[in-house]
């Protein structure tokens, strides 16, 4: 907070010379000094009633312009330092200056005050002052008289009395900001020597614990090598476990294969069983038919040999006859070769059929260890792909979840940083109000400043007018 003195001194027709002080801090203005122009005072304060009781102390209704600030919005109060000294005329006695502080909670901004700014704290202090004067023209100077019935002098004592009323105000509100100044100086001597006599807060001395911190994060980052090593031993043996469950299933399902191509071949061996017991069946028929036909044939000797064996004595008178024993061994050579070409024949039949069988066993035997071996072929084919194809899910697999993992990491990183730009955004744009509403205050405070200053010149001015009337 800045401070300026101003040192001010009041000659017996109330000059008021020296430096001005303007102390400015937060957005607060106070003890602003508005000089109307002539005439003016003489009618507003003309106009108002005077009161010399100081117990019922009114308040007076006086312009906007010759009060302290009523809408001070600030949580604290700017200071403004002035020192009047009086000379050997003095100022006018009996003046009554009543003081009332109103401490408001408000989170709205108020309305602008003639020459303030609005305040944006929670805490807004009024300070009013009105000063009542009991005794208008009792004592101005050595030299005044008394009242004449003239315009001029009346103005001009009014104009005197106006100025005198405004340093009595300036003056209790000065002495006022002098005993809190005091009591804040009185504070801070308080303050600091509390802080000397505390001394500074001692630091620990962490050294002795560095090694110890080091050790232990050694062992962290080795139980950590430790434990990834563990999870990649467990991964692959879940990646073997998956490699023999697959190799199980394959063994199985072959098992199942050749389980099914036995029963086929048992199914087979059956057909082939009944074809057999079908041709036994037939060679035991033949046999039985052979045996019938040698039957047949043995009776029909034996019957023809009965006839032979039988007394004829036929005579007749004919040519020689055969010799029935060479016509019996024709017949019995006849039906011998008959015999046996009917053997030969059934033995060739059969032989012919035992072979065409053999043939096609032989030939289904073949096809089936061919087709056996080439399955074989393909289901190790297949077993080696489905090997292939289940390493290659489960390095999909790995693979996806690193990729998962990862999309997921950045993705939080990547909200975290757009967090971060977030709040950084959030406190710039908060960094760029609060510089523009300095900057809008400084402007503020430099157009008070400004008009400050020219209320000042004006009142110099005026106050030289009248010192040299």
């Amino acid at each position: 907070m800045g401070n300026t003195d101003t040192n001010m001194c009041v000659n017996r027709t109330g000059y008021l010379g020296g430096e001005h002080a303007y102390h400015s801090g937060c957005c607060c203005q106070g003890a602003v000094l508005f000089i109307p122009p002539r005439g003016y005072m003489s009618s507003v304060l003309s106009s108002l009633p005077l009161q010399s009781s100081p117990r019922s102390r009114p308040r007076q209704l006086l312009p906007s312009f010759l009060t302290f600030s009523p809408t001070l919005e600030c949580s604290s109060m700017s200071r403004h330092s002035m020192r009047i000294s009086s000379g050997p005329g003095g100022l006018s006695g009996g003046s009554i200056v009543t003081q009332r502080r109103v401490v408001t909670t408000s989170s709205a901004p108020k309305a602008f005050s003639m020459y303030g700014a609005p305040g944006y704290g929670s805490r807004i202090a009024s300070t009013s002052m009105h000063a009542v004067s009991s005794g208008l023209g009792a004592g101005f100077g050595a030299g005044a008289g008394g009242f004449s019935g003239l315009d001029s002098e009346s103005i001009q004592l009014n104009e005197k009395a106006t100025m005198q009323n405004l340093n009595d105000r300036l003056a209790s509100y000065l002495d006022k900001v002098r005993s809190l100044e005091k009591a804040n100086a009185e504070l801070e001597a308080k303050i600091r020597e509390h802080c000397e006599k505390k001394g500074p807060i001692a630091q620990r001395d962490y050294s002795a614990y560095w090694a110890t911190i080091n050790d232990l994060k050694d062992k962290i980052a080795a139980a950590t090598v430790d434990n990834a090593n563990v999870l990649l031993q467990i991964d692959n043996s879940k990646l073997a476990a998956d490699d023999f469950r697959t190799k199980y299933e394959h063994e199985l399902m072959m098992r199942q294969s050749v389980e099914a191509d036995i029963a086929n071949l048992r199914r087979l061996l059956d057909q082939t069983t009944l074809t057999k017991a079908d041709l036994e069946m037939q060679i035991e028929g033949l046999q039985d038919e052979l045996a019938y036909l040698k039957k047949n044939h043995q009776e029909d000797l034996a019957a023809l040999r009965s006839q032979l064996t039988g007394t004829v004595n036929v005579e007749v008178d004919a040519a020689p006859q055969q010799d029935l024993k060479k016509v019996l061994d024709e017949m019995r050579m006849q039906y011998e070769n008959i015999t046996e070409k009917h053997r030969r024949d059934q033995e060739a039949w059969f032989n012919d059929q035992s072979a065409v069988l053999t043939k096609e066993v032989a030939i289904s035997t073949e096809t089936i260890q061919t087709s056996k071996t080439e399955i074989t072929d393909l289901r190790r084919t297949l077993q080696g792909l489905e090997i292939e194809l289940q390493s290659q899910l489960s390095m999909k697999g790995a693979l996806e979840n690193t990729l998962a993992e990862t999309e997921n990491r950045y993705s939080a990183m990547l909200a975290g940083f757009q967090n971060q730009i977030h709040i950084l955004e959030a406190d710039l744009a908060q960094v760029r109000a609060s510089i523009e509403q300095q900057g809008h205050e400084y402007k503020m405070l430099l157009d008070v400043k400004s008009r400050l200053e020219q209320e000042i010149a004006t009142y110099r001015a005026l106050l030289e007018k009248e010192e040299t009337k």
